[in-house]
């Protein structure tokens, strides 16, 4: 345990951070099963709603500092590459 204030405020701040993080990735990989949900389904209207949320779900991870901007380019590249061969 931390003795000096300014450490037992940087472990407040790690923990309220680590949960943050952990909602928000979990956020994210449940908009990811969903979207695969319909996939499985081949229901290209509800596939194509679930990509967009998934998208926009992952740019704010992105944006939060969470995921690495080409980790979040990698899984809605790999989701896309699925729903145009489900289009196609």
């Amino acid at each position: 345990m931390a003795n000096i204030k300014s450490a037992i405020k940087r472990m407040k701040q790690a923990v309220k951070r680590n949960q943050r993080n952990r909602r928000i990735k979990s956020h994210v990989k449940n908009a990811i099963k969903n979207f695969y949900v319909h996939l499985e389904e081949k229901d290209t209207q509800k596939a194509r709603a679930a990509y967009a949320l998934a998208g926009k779900v992952i740019d704010q991870a992105v944006s939060k500092g969470v995921l690495h901007k080409n980790n979040g380019s990698r899984k809605k590249s790999r989701l896309a590459r699925k729903l145009n061969r489900l289009a196609g």
